[in-house]
């Protein structure tokens, strides 16, 4: 991102997230497949960066948020990472560090009032190399009636980002929720403790790394049998 004379933040060269290259029809290779879609090749890209006129009130948004950041002495070039407009969305990736005061100017300035968090998805992306974890937080204006996301990323070698209960304290057990399915850390959370799965469980079941069955389930102590001794009709 680079800053124009009139301080709005503008992408310099807009490129993409690039996830993976895929050739072939579900990446299969030498099958004798004569359908033709073996000969499919395309680039997986994830969050285009778009470029002004981001449309409507989007541009508003952006600009209330860089001149925010500067008058706290906030570079907005290194607070904002990219504006992504997609579907009709406007979804503005925030630097980790600087989330929280994000937050704070989307909530409290009153030409942006976005008074609701409706909670936080992680998500895994194990080939967005260095940002491989990511929170989505939706955000709504009830006073201007306006719908925006905010989109945090961190490495999986350092899965720590703020948490924003400080700021929307309904979004206690979203973030819980994350850090127990994710393995994404929220700092400051008043009780990152599991919500959905027992509090001894070893690792984070939602990660695209996780291994699928052949995991033993105990719950509390109590062993789940298995499907073929599991009961008896007899």
């Amino acid at each position: 991102m680079s800053e124009n004379n009139e301080g709005a933040l503008t992408p310099g060269s807009p490129q993409p997230s690039v996830l993976r290259e895929v050739k072939g029809m579900w990446g299969v290779q030498g099958s004798g497949d004569t359908s033709g879609f073996s000969g499919l090749q395309h680039t997986e890209v994830m969050a285009r960066p778009s470029s002004r006129p981001y449309g409507g009130w989007f541009d508003e948004v952006v600009d209330i948020l860089i001149e925010l950041y500067t008058a706290d002495g906030i570079a907005p070039q290194e607070a904002i990472e990219k504006v992504v407009v997609e579907n009709g969305q406007l979804v503005i990736f925030v630097a980790r560090e600087h989330l929280l005061a994000a937050m704070k100017y989307l909530r409290d300035d009153q030409d942006l009032r976005f008074e609701m968090c409706l909670g936080v998805s992680g998500v895994h992306y194990p080939n967005d190399h260095g940002r491989e974890l990511h929170s989505y937080f939706p955000l709504f204006s009830i006073t201007h009636n306006r719908l925006i996301g905010i989109e945090v990323t961190c490495p999986d070698d350092d899965p720590h980002m703020p948490s924003i209960v400080p700021l929307y304290p309904g979004d206690d057990w979203p973030e819980r929720e994350a850090w127990d399915l994710l393995g994404i850390i929220y700092d400051g959370h008043p009780g990152l403790t599991r919500s959905a799965m027992p509090d001894d469980w070893v690792g984070h079941p939602q990660r695209k790394d996780y291994p699928l069955g052949g995991i033993p389930v105990e719950y509390k102590g109590a062993v789940i049998p298995p499907p073929d001794t599991r009961r008896e009709y007899n």
